[in-house]
């Protein structure tokens, strides 16, 4: 009998359906070789002190497989100075595990003691996760010396860049090892942009914290508002109504078609191709204009609320999305003809970039850089709930792992999009668009998990009490895939990272928290 069956697993209910079980220390990791040898995916590592017990912290692993969410508990004593590591298993443990440390002391025997999140801007002693270090001490106002993996060889030298970038582009160092202009090596420093997200969660009340998960990372505000309300609804017993379900998917479906529509100008523009970038500017900026006539805003930043979404869709409002989306369509055919036929352009995009099927597979790279390289994944079409359980999404994906495929599965995406919100804005169900929510038990465990533009945004949410949040992790697809980036720049040359980078387009705000 495997390991994982021999676990008691405690039913949670939700969409996907989700259960936890409690492992020992010598559990940790065979449980974890065993999910992974039945398919099941990582999708977050987090831990946090225990609501009944402070001096004991609680390490969860998520893993999701084909039954759904599966959650695993390791409880230490708090000066417990290791556990045992997944990494070896799920390489994009590595990160997570690192950020464990920086944030509550508890080090995963993974051989990379470096700070992740820390950058000495708070001592080393702090841990800003804990309850006894209430108040964030003032940053020591020194540089650490952080140990970069040297590369050495005849011709080898370093390009560092970052973590000041150009223009709004937020922080993140990259240090190149190239021979000539080919680059052997790139190692990412990220956490420049730590903004203590989920001590601010703590003692916040539940029915408010959706208001700060949309703010965490701007483009995906309505994947994150909208998986900590499932998390919320999860644990209070409430059910949203059809025409509320199919609101948010719409807000959410117009969210990926806004990103797609940036990122493909960008990457036009990255390859040399100023009018991409010019056209999809426009063609973005007429949907948020449309978007903010519909919602109140261009980024549907306080759509998604506890119970419902914050107004319901006027007939007028309907006419003119769908009239827009009809144009948007158009507008994106004929751009995707002009990329397919342009040779400049393809001769950049094709064989940049290249994350093949069986390293992606082995990083974890997950959401549409995931499904470029041909991990067919979309929690819309494995897991689905409504209205993609009654009005299937069609999942885009590709083999070759390469800026062409990422740029192919975009195009896929937004048309598909554009079709499901087209036939939703003529099916829309009628109803109310708000439920009162119910009081969640203090304790209550419960998991958001949707399927942004960029993959799987996790919210693990547990309640305090008198109806305050003892805890919520949140989990960004960034954390798998910035990883893969390392890899995917290796033997390119350097002035070709901004394209590939971008075709990537990974989140600073939502890996740092």
């Amino acid at each position: 009998m495997s390991t994982r069956a021999q676990l008691q697993w405690q039913w949670i209910g939700g969409t996907p359906p989700a259960w936890r079980a409690a492992v020992e220390a010598d559990q940790w990791t065979s449980v974890a070789r065993t999910m992974h040898g039945d398919g099941a995916r990582l999708l977050a590592l987090w831990g946090g002190e225990r609501r009944s017990d402070a001096a004991r912290i609680e390490v969860l692993a998520a893993y999701l497989d084909q039954e759904g969410l599966r959650v695993t508990e390791l409880d230490v004593p708090r000066d417990v100075a290791t556990i045992p590591s997944i990494a070896e298993v799920y390489p994009a443990a590595l990160r997570m595990e690192r950020a464990l440390h920086d944030l509550l002391g508890v080090r995963a025997a993974n051989g990379d003691a470096r700070p992740w999140l820390r950058h000495a801007s708070w001592p080393a002693g702090y841990l800003p996760l804990r309850r006894d270090q209430p108040e964030p001490p003032r940053a020591p106002g020194i540089t650490d010396n952080y140990a970069f993996v040297m590369v050495s060889g005849d011709g080898v030298h370093e390009i560092p860049v970052g973590p000041v970038h150009a223009s709004i582009i937020e922080p993140g160092h990259f240090r190149f090892s190239v021979a000539g202009e080919k680059v052997l090596r790139l190692e990412q420093r990220l956490g420049y942009a730590h903004k203590g997200v989920e001590r601010l969660f703590q003692h916040r009340p539940l029915d408010q914290g959706h208001r700060l998960a949309a703010r965490i990372c701007g483009d995906s505000t309505v994947a994150y508002s909208w998986a900590y309300c499932r998390a919320l609804e999860g644990m209070s017993g409430c059910e949203v109504t059809a025409r509320c379900a199919w609101l948010r998917a719409l807000a959410l479906e117009l969210e990926r078609i806004a990103n797609h529509l940036g990122d493909l100008g960008a990457l036009g523009n990255d390859a040399g191709f100023a009018f991409g970038l010019a056209q999809f500017s426009r063609v973005k900026e007429d949907l948020l204009r449309t978007l903010y006539d519909a919602f109140g805003q261009r980024y549907l930043m306080d759509y998604v609320v506890p119970g419902g979404v914050a107004r319901d869709l006027a007939p007028a409002s309907i006419s003119a999305l769908t009239t827009r989306l009809v144009a948007t369509e158009h507008e994106v055919r004929a751009m995707r003809a002009i990329y397919d036929d342009h040779p400049g352009v393809h001769d950049r995009f094709h064989d940049a970039g290249t994350v093949l099927p069986q390293l992606a597979a082995r990083l974890g790279l997950t959401g549409l850089a995931g499904r470029a390289s041909d991990q067919a994944f979309d929690l819309r079409v494995d897991h689905p709930w409504a209205p993609w359980s009654t009005f299937p999404a069609k999942l885009a994906t590709r083999s070759s792992g390469d800026v062409l495929a990422r740029v192919a599965v975009r195009f896929d995406e937004v048309l598909e999009s554009i079709r499901i919100c087209r036939a939703w804005l003529r099916l829309l169900p009628e109803g109310a668009v708000q439920r009162d929510l119910g009081t969640p038990l203090a304790g209550a465990l419960a998991f958001g998990l949707v399927e942004g533009w960029r993959g799987p945004v996790f919210i693990a949410l547990e309640a305090g009490a008198e109806g305050r949040t003892h805890r919520c992790h949140v989990h960004d697809p960034s954390w798998q895939n910035w990883p893969a980036l390392e890899h995917a720049i290796m033997d390119n040359i350097v002035p070709d990272f901004p394209l590939i980078n971008k075709s990537f387009n990974l989140a600073y705000s939502g890996h740092d928290l």
